[in-house]
C-alpha cells in the first residue's frame, strides 16, 4: 500500500469553489457507507450456518484472492522491516474483522458500529494536542453509554459478550489506524494491502476454517459470501477511491462519520432490529463526536485538495475506512472506519 498520486485540484464546483460541494463524490461516499453496512447486514445471514469467524474467513479470503490477482505483489523484494509492518497490519485486520463480526452476531449492528467508533476516536485524541478532541471523545463515550442505560432500564438486553467483542473491535480499529499508516509509508504500491489481507485471513483461519469450508461447499452460502465481499469490500473501496480524488479529506471524514446512523438503518430495514429513541440518540452523539474531531482536527484548508493514499476499504467491515496517509488520519476509518 502506498500513497496514490496527488489528488487533482478541485474542479469547478468543488468545496470552496463558487458552485459549492460537488454532488457526485458525495454520492460515492454515501453509497460506500450504505454498501458497507448493508454488506455487514448480509453477512449476518451466514452466521447461523458457518458462524461469524467462518464468515470473516471467507470474506477476507475472497477479498485477498481478488487483490492478490490484481496487484501481483512481489514479496521477495520486501525487507524485514516492511514484512514486520505488513505482519502487524494483517494481524490487526484479522482481529478487527473477526471481533466485529462476532459482535454483530450477538448485538444490533448499529450498536456495534457505534461502540467500534471509539477506537479511532481515542487514537485521534491521544495523538492530538487539542483539548477539544478530548471533549469529542467524552461525547462519544456518553453516546455509547446510552446503550448501557437502555439495557439497565430494561428497554433492551445487550449480550455482554457481544459488547465485549465490539470493544475489542474498537481496540483493533485504533491499532488499524496506526498499522495501516505505517504500511502506507513503508511498502510500495498495493503490495502491503494485498499481503495484509492474506495474513488477516490466515489469522482468523484457525477459528473460521470449519465454517469457511462449509461455505465453500454450499453454493447458496458461497453466493452470500461473495455478495458480502462485494458489498463490504469491493464496492466501498471503488467508490471511496473515486471520491477521495475529488473531495477534501475533512469532507470525506465527515461523510464517513454517518456510518453509525446508516448501520442503525441497515439493522432496522434488513434485520428487523429496533431503532429505539436511545439508540438513535446514541448514534447521533457518536456521529457528532466523529464529525467534530474531523472538523476541528489538523486538516488542510478546505479549498485545497489533499494528497491521499489508496483507502484500504477492502479490509474494513465497518467502518472501516481509515485512510492511509503520511500522517495519522483524522477519522477517515478507516477510520475513521475496519468493520470493522
Amino acid at each position: 500500500m502506498t500513497s496514490s498520486p496527488t489528488a487533482p485540484a478541485p474542479a469547478p464546483g468543488a468545496l470552496g469553489a463558487p458552485r459549492g460541494l460537488p454532488l457526485t463524490p458525495v454520492l460515492f461516499i454515501l453509497g460506500s457507507c450504505f454498501s458497507l453496512q448493508f454488506g455487514a447486514a448480509l453477512a449476518t445471514q451466514l452466521f447461523p450456518a458457518i458462524g461469524s469467524f467462518g464468515t470473516t474467513t471467507l470474506r477476507l479470503g475472497l477479498a485477498a484472492i481478488v487483490l492478490l490477482v490484481i496487484v501481483r505483489p512481489r514479496p521477495l523484494r520486501l525487507n524485514r522491516s516492511q514484512w514486520w509492518s505488513i505482519l502487524a497490519f494483517g494481524v490487526v485486520i484479522g482481529g478487527m474483522n473477526g471481533s466485529f463480526y462476532a459482535a454483530i452476531e450477538r448485538i444490533p449492528l448499529g450498536t456495534a458500529v457505534a461502540i467500534e467508533f471509539l477506537g479511532p476516536l481515542v487514537v485521534a485524541a491521544a495523538l492530538s494536542t487539542r483539548r477539544m478532541d478530548y471533549l469529542w471523545v467524552l461525547l462519544a463515550v456518553g453516546g455509547v453509554g446510552l446503550f448501557g442505560l437502555e439495557s439497565l432500564l430494561g428497554a433492551a438486553d445487550l449480550d455482554p459478550i457481544g459488547v465485549l467483542f465490539a470493544l475489542v473491535a474498537a481496540v483493533f480499529w485504533g491499532l488499524y489506524v496506526l498499522t495501516s499508516a505505517k504500511v502506507g509509508q513503508t511498502v510500495p504500491g498495493q503490495d502491503g494491502l494485498a499481503l495484509g489481507l492474506a495474513i488477516g485471513a490466515l489469522t482468523v483461519l484457525p477459528l473460521g476454517a470449519p465454517g469457511a469450508l462449509t461455505g465453500l461447499l454450499d453454493l447458496r452460502l458461497l453466493a452470500l459470501a461473495v455478495g458480502t465481499a462485494v458489498l463490504a469490500s469491493v464496492l466501498p473501496y471503488t467508490l471511496e477511491l473515486a471520491a477521495l480524488r475529488r473531495l477534501p479529506r475533512h469532507v470525506f471524514g465527515i461523510l464517513l462519520s454517518l456510518e453509525p446512523v446508516i448501520a442503525l438503518a441497515a439493522g432496522l430495514l434488513l434485520l428487523g432490529q429496533q431503532a429505539t429513541p436511545l439508540r438513535i440518540a446514541a448514534a447521533l452523539l457518536v456521529v457528532a463526536a466523529s464529525a467534530g474531531v474531523t472538523v476541528t482536527g489538523r486538516a488542510a484548508p478546505p479549498d485545497t485538495a489533499q494528497p491521499v493514499d489508496e483507502p484500504p476499504g477492502w479490509d474494513l467491515p465497518t467502518p472501516t475506512h481509515a485512510t492511509v496517509t503520511s500522517e495519522i488520519p483524522v477519522l477517515t476509518e478507516e477510520d475513521l472506519h475496519g468493520e470493522s
